[in-house]
């Protein structure tokens, strides 16, 4: 069963399928993509998890996975445990990791280097503290994904727009507001496993933005190999292993995002028991042949796991996450011929004459670019430079 209906979970059911299984998709959007490629749907709101539970049960299921669908992943530890299944890790461990603010204290009470943060469920009260916070800070919802609701706050003035912003994308109504780590290089958000609690393969990429986009929060482009240096990723693989065997976490995909604070210290920002979105773990499989999504489809319905190991990456790949600049109609995309780099996939999700949204979150991406280049700083120059040879013309 897999919660979401969204276009990240197609290559969750292409593996399934390859390996025999009936797959059930899960939400309450029936037309969503998703449920176009599974055996059967269920209409089932995926933060129910007692709705979630009793569905679950009514269908036996054998394995439960919510990829690259942050809402449901709380509500998959919630069945796994009440159901016996294979698990990704303790209910409670998964809850922490689920919310932003309990996370930010379960971090800065195990001596993990943490920003200063603190969460809300009134605005006002937020508002209250608006002269005791270090400026710049960043606002966002505890249990949004995606970046939605995210705001960066230089000044108090600035900070009840983002407060309310904050809560109207939050699904529980709670927000954390925390210190901004001004970054050394670019941040990484990209995804590893683990098998039995311990890593078996760990990732760190770079991570790009869109200055000009309506929410220049949102990632608007990934490569591979990262900016940190070796010691700075060999740092963060040993507090990234600490903090899964703290929570006694198992076999799974985990979404990380980390950085490298101007004050030398490297941050695990966010670590996430599922599969990220943006179709990272199929560009890690294109980048160094490892294949998380089979493995992991295997884990949760109980059978064997392939063997999972590091693997150097094949070249220096690119995921550009295609967007467009306002809202309007989608007429075509130009892309430059003189790139020095391979297209390997050009994955474009719209038609001339269909509506787009401006690039508020990760939902409103258009598409997919992947390139691989020979030369790292090649492959870097474009990606600083991607609106001189990438355009989305909207009409």
């Amino acid at each position: 069963m897999l919660l979401g209906g969204i276009r990240y979970l197609l290559p969750v059911i292409k593996a399934a399928h390859e390996k025999g299984y009936y797959v059930i998709t899960a939400d309450y959007l029936p037309d969503n993509i998703a449920h176009k490629y599974s055996d059967e749907y269920v209409n089932v709101s995926i933060i129910d998890k007692e709705a979630v539970l009793k569905v679950a049960q009514e269908k036996q299921i054998d394995g439960i996975m919510s990829f690259g669908v942050d809402p449901g992943v709380v509500s998959v530890a919630y069945v796994q445990e009440k159901m016996g299944l294979p698990s990704f890790g303790p209910y409670e461990s998964v809850c922490i990791l689920q919310n932003k603010d309990r996370f930010r204290t379960f971090l800065a009470e195990q001596g993990f280097n943490v920003p200063k943060a603190k969460g809300y469920e009134d605005a006002v009260d937020a508002m209250a503290d608006k002269d005791t916070f270090d400026y710049p800070v960043i606002v966002k919802p505890t249990d949004s994904a995606g970046s939605k609701g995210v705001t960066r706050v230089d000044n108090p003035e600035q900070l009840e727009a983002a407060v309310l912003y904050a809560f109207n994308k939050s699904l529980a109504g709670h927000i954390i507001i925390e210190d901004f780590i001004e970054k050394i290089g670019c941040s990484s958000d990209t995804d590893s496993f683990s098998v039995d609690g311990k890593l078996k393969f760990v990732s760190f990429n770079a991570q790009y933005f869109d200055a000009k986009a309506a929410n220049p929060y949102t990632p608007a482009a990934y490569t591979w190999p990262s900016t940190f240096t070796r010691e700075q990723e060999a740092y963060l693989t040993s507090e990234i292993q600490r903090l899964i065997t703290l929570l006694e976490m198992k076999t799974n995909i985990y979404n990380i995002e980390t950085r490298i604070g101007k004050d030398g210290k490297p941050y695990i920002m966010e670590l996430t028991p599922r599969g990220g979105g943006n179709r990272l773990c199929e560009m890690l499989h294109y980048a160094t042949g490892v294949d998380m999504i089979t493995a992991m489809t295997r884990y949760i319905v109980g059978d064997s796991v392939p063997k999972i190991e590091q693997k150097p990456y094949n070249g220096h790949w690119a995921e550009v996450i295609l967007h467009a600049d306002k809202s309007g109609v989608f007429d075509h995309l130009e892309i430059s011929k003189d790139l020095p780099a391979e297209i390997v996939e050009e994955d474009l999700w719209v038609k001339k004459g269909e509506r787009v949204n401006a690039f508020e979150g990760a939902n409103d991406a258009i598409g997919t670019l992947v390139l691989r280049f020979e030369e790292k700083d090649e492959m870097e120059k474009l990606m600083r430079s991607i609106p001189l040879w990438l355009k989305v013309v909207v009409a």
